[in-house]
């Protein structure tokens, strides 16, 4: 596959969008419906890819941020319209998991993987596909006119000349501003953890409901700093956005994208196909053209304009800890922080 497949931006990929959210209208008999967390970018270039090879499947995707679509298909319970889930952060499916809906499956070539990338049940219920990674991404040119220093840490982000300069996505929506919450909290313990981000919370201008708003905002210059994930920065910089994304030193959380089948859907044998192909050592070679840490062991190589030690930044997580205290998090955090937080589309 080439690189063409992914980054296309505009109609094409707006029309594909639209096509999921507008399901009910769009979707014909024997469609494919993935829901989905994966950024709009790519999901034209996936469905190309997927159906070069499988023709007589169509994709219709349901897509928005981790946190809705968590929200979304556990309200829908056993009656989503979701034949699979596909690039949906991993602790959200381990709360689907225990919701009884997702069906357990091993994709043909799942003993390839990594076993960390993997669900321990056998057969898995999920399968992860590659890890998205916390960063911190900087407009160098807002900064210097400001005169705000480059932060190398998240402590840094508490210092009081940043009042206002920081936005950061809500961990109830995004699954980036989640992740961000659970592993300071997994790092430091709660009371260090829920300190800092106290203090953080009096230089923070919003909070987004999406994990990679922070660092598009960074990168036109509406704050100078965003609290997001490297592939977000990676991608503005090498579009030409002044976008330095930073990996901070005290660590960094992480999730993965991952994949499960639907309990009684409508379309499961298509569902295997796309969960079979998902798994390939060619499939991974195109998760590794935007993210550096894929679940294929040899493939991943460097990503340009990544952190060059975000991998080894990269914290001991625990997902089945994150997936169990989410809730508690959550309702503390909305009680303390969510004044801040922009409006919800309606």
């Amino acid at each position: 596959m080439t690189t063409q497949y992914l980054g296309k931006i505009g109609s094409s990929v707006l029309g594909v969008v639209l096509a999921g959210m507008c399901l009910g209208n769009v979707a014909k008999a024997g469609d494919l419906i993935v829901y989905t967390a994966v950024e709009p970018e790519e999901l034209t270039g996936f469905a190309k890819a997927f159906e070069a090879t499988n023709p007589d499947i169509k994709i219709k995707w349901v897509r928005d941020s981790t946190g809705i679509m968590t929200a979304k298909l556990l309200a829908e319970g056993k009656n989503t319209r979701a034949d699979i889930i596909w690039g949906l952060a991993a602790t959200s499916l381990l709360l689907l998991k225990d919701a009884g809906i997702l069906e357990p499956y091993a994709p043909k070539g799942v003993e390839k993987l990594d076993k960390l990338f993997v669900d321990g049940d056998s057969p898995p219920s999920w399968v992860g596909q590659r890890a998205w990674i916390a960063s911190i991404c900087v407009n160098t040119v807002e900064a210097k006119a400001k005169n705000l220093p480059i932060p190398k840490s998240w402590a840094d982000l508490t210092k009081p000349v940043y009042k206002g300069h920081i936005v950061m996505p809500n961990p109830a929506s995004s699954g980036t501003g989640f992740l961000d919450v659970s592993s300071w909290l997994q790092m430091w313990g709660e009371e260090k953890a829920w300190k800092f981000m106290d203090d953080l919370h009096k230089n923070i201008g919003v909070y987004t409901h999406s994990g990679s708003k922070p660092c598009k905002m960074a990168g036109k210059g509406e704050f100078p700093i965003g609290v997001s994930f490297a592939y977000k920065g990676a991608q503005l910089k090498a579009k030409g956005a002044p976008v330095l994304t930073v990996a901070p030193t005290e660590g960094v959380g992480w999730d993965l994208e991952s994949f499960a089948l639907v309990k009684g859907a409508k379309n499961a044998a298509a569902a295997k196909k796309f969960a079979d192909w998902s798994v390939t050592r060619e499939t991974n070679v195109i998760y590794n053209q935007a993210y550096a840490v894929v679940a294929y062991p040899g493939v991943a190589k460097p990503v340009k304009f990544f952190p060059a030690d975000l991998s080894k930044k990269m914290i001991k997580n625990d997902f089945l800890w994150a997936a169990k205290n989410r809730k508690r998090i959550l309702a503390e955090w909305k009680k303390r922080y969510d004044s801040k937080s922009l409006p919800k589309k309606k």
